[in-house]
């Protein structure tokens, strides 16, 4: 089979992000791009994950053309082929409709700030407006928010998108970010919001960046 580590990678994703409530039903897709060829592998579209094997999910080019695969790629390929063209340093996305994280898009809200350490890794996290699924038109805006460094936006009533130098590293600003969201949502409620201090949050993100975060 070809490309069977990366396909691998992305099912153990998938499963994961099932297994955490960040995906239900068929939503939401994960892409990993390979280290020697400009392929990715990225999830099936409609296909329930249970009992799905490495050699359903699908291989598409960096311009999304579908190269091999039991089923047709995710409807979303041109987002995460986007991302990956836009950011050489990006190996892997995660799209999920995470529940707070769609909810903390909505409204007024203003962009996500941390609460605690960790998550000051993936800030800033942007909003993007509302555009169809699927298409180039939202692709652009997702890459336009994510910027030259970024590693999450939130999608108006869709969801957020999330990426990283490898899948771990998109998978774990996959999971802050929600934990972000799911804080910052009772917080509010509960009106005892307080994220981090812009000063504390630059010395968090030093310290990550040098390795050197407890």
């Amino acid at each position: 089979m070809k490309y069977e580590r990366i396909r691998k990678i992305v099912l153990d994703a998938i499963e994961e992000a099932v297994a955490q409530g960040l995906v239900k039903g068929t939503s939401g897709n994960i892409a990993l791009r390979d280290d020697e060829d400009d392929v990715i592998a990225i999830t099936p579209s409609g296909i329930s994950y249970t009992g799905m094997k490495p050699e359903d999910i699908a291989i598409v080019d960096l311009d999304g053309n579908w190269l091999d695969g039991n089923y047709k790629p995710s409807s979303e390929v041109p987002m995460h082929t986007a991302v990956m063209r836009a950011r050489p340093d990006v190996k892997a996305t995660v799209h999920t409709h995470a529940m707070f994280a769609t909810i903390m898009a909505m409204g007024d809200n203003p962009e996500l700030r941390p609460i605690t350490p960790p998550q000051c890794e993936f800030t800033p996290v942007g909003i993007v407006p509302f555009t169809m699924p699927g298409s180039n038109d939202v692709a652009k805006k997702v890459v336009e928010a994510l910027g030259d460094n970024g590693r999450a936006v939130l999608i108006k009533n869709h969801g957020m998108f999330c990426c990283g130098k490898d899948m771990k590293a998109a998978m774990a600003a996959t999971t802050y970010t929600e934990e972000m969201a799911v804080t910052t949502f009772y917080a509010k409620l509960l009106g005892t919001y307080e994220p981090m201090p812009e000063e504390g949050e630059k010395a968090m993100k030093a310290l990550i960046a040098a390795d050197q975060a407890v």
